[in-house]
């Protein structure tokens, strides 16, 4: 398949990335959401992206321009209809991303590969629903997209080969490793990532050290990145803990009970990175800012 133009449902953070990946690697991507506020929000955020490359001398004002001229955006979701491939990266419940699918069905072409952003729910339960359940698969990018190499690529039990081979070309094309896993809860990158998290923010409640240094253990002691409860500030708190809620409901493994630390967060506003304010605070362009 000659992969020309690429549609990606939804414009939170995942779909920014996701987006901005595959107008760099020179394809043609229009963003569908329901709300144009949303979808103005969505470009500014790739835009701020690009800047802040820009700023670190990895981008251009020209290379700038020519992504940002690859990025089409609609609210109307038959605009859709002609996309080679589908990327949905917006429902947060089993139900939201079967209706997506479903309403995506009735409009494009039967030869339109499907692929769903997905941590914890099945690709096998989405297909159950569909008329076409061999073209989905599953993908899990790790953030920030733009600059993670790596991502998960989940087959259903209906999925075909050829899918699979096409998905994995066109994680090629965008710069990015494909690791082939099986269904499950969590996979493998959140699977294991996640408790550590969680006891980064049992170890913060209790008192044993600051949010600073708790991540400045672990950054330096085991040569990672960043640290976890930037991770989590990066993943965003309400979704850390849709991620911990989920994975425990379904596997029942204390490991994953979310602290309380992250309901009280969320409540509080303290989304991570997206609100400004986390575990750690940022400024307007998404930066750390140290100390706060």
């Amino acid at each position: 398949m000659r992969i020309q133009k690429i549609g990606v449902v939804g414009c939170g953070t995942v779909a920014e990335g996701i987006a901005l990946n595959i107008a760099h690697a020179k394809l043609e991507v229009i963003m569908y959401d329901e709300t144009e506020n949303w979808l103005k929000d969505g470009l500014a955020g790739i835009e701020l992206t690009i800047d802040n490359e820009i700023s670190r001398w990895g981008l251009t004002p020209a290379d700038k321009k020519a992504i940002m001229s690859r990025i089409s955006t609609t609210t109307k979701m038959r605009e859709l209809k002609d996309v080679q491939i589908l990327i949905e990266a917006k429902g947060r419940s089993l139900e939201e991303k079967t209706k997506i699918f479903m309403d995506m069905e009735a409009i494009c072409h039967d030869s339109t590969i499907f692929m769903t952003n997905t941590t914890t729910i099945g690709v096998t339960d989405i297909q159950k629903q569909l008329m076409f359940p061999e073209r989905i698969i599953g993908l899990h990018f790790i953030l920030p997209v733009h600059k993670s190499i790596i991502v998960e690529v989940i087959k259903g039990i209906h999925t075909t080969e050829e899918v699979v081979k096409t998905t994995k070309f066109l994680m090629d094309t965008l710069g990015k490793k494909s690791i082939e896993v099986y269904e499950y809860p969590g996979f493998v990158t959140t699977r294991i990532i996640m408790p550590m998290i969680n006891t980064a923010a049992h170890v913060l409640l209790e008192g044993l050290a600051s949010a600073e240094d708790i991540d400045r253990a672990i950054n330096l002691g085991y040569n990672i990145t960043q640290g976890p409860l930037a991770m989590a500030d990066e993943m965003g708190i309400d979704v850390a803990l849709t991620y911990l809620d989920s994975i425990y409901k379904q596997l029942g493994d204390p490991s994953y009970r979310p602290c309380s630390l992250f309901r009280k967060m969320v409540r509080e506003g303290r989304l991570g990175v997206k609100s400004g304010h986390g575990f750690f605070k940022y400024d307007k362009m998404k930066r750390r800012i140290q100390n706060g």
